[in-house]
């Protein structure tokens, strides 16, 4: 999946600033067991991007798993001068993001939703480059992401 970030963020992640919205395994929970936040954030590590994240209650058991990352208080914090907004973890206060204000705090306008939450047309029309997963690539707004890259996520 950071394969899928670098791609939406135009390329390389070198030198690049990731927002990583969720970070436990699901929502409701501080539980960071098999979270597909770990896994994501490594790679977005090692292909060179700077990561700061936010979680609503899971980030000083986060902080034990990913030590090497930035953490935020809140989503707008964590979107701040990022190049791309990664969504990981579906809880319901992200689900009603001020699409507006989070693209004022971005460098780029680059949200990578991996729980398809938002409607692509409503991410979109606030100016966002959209890209969902498991979705047909006939919708230009955003890029099909192969459900094959998926077993992780779940």
């Amino acid at each position: 999946m950071a394969r899928k970030v670098s791609n939406a963020a135009g390329g390389s992640l070198r030198g690049k600033t990731i927002a990583v919205l969720g970070l436990t395994f699901k929502p409701d929970t501080d539980d960071m067991r098999e979270a597909p936040s770990i896994p994501l954030v490594t790679g977005l590590l090692d292909l060179g991007a700077r990561v700061r994240a936010h979680d609503p209650v899971g980030m000083e058991q986060a902080r034990r798993e990913l030590p090497d990352i930035e953490y935020c208080d809140d989503p707008y914090e964590c979107a701040r001068s990022a190049d791309a907004l990664v969504l990981v973890t579906e809880w319901t206060r992200f689900r009603a993001l001020d699409l507006a204000c989070l693209k004022g705090e971005m460098a780029q306008a680059v949200f990578v939703d991996l729980r398809n939450i938002y409607r692509p047309e409503e991410v979109s029309a606030h100016g966002f480059l959209y890209q969902g997963v498991g979705r047909g690539s006939d919708n230009p707004v955003q890029k099909a992401v192969d459900v094959s890259d998926l077993d992780f996520v779940g």
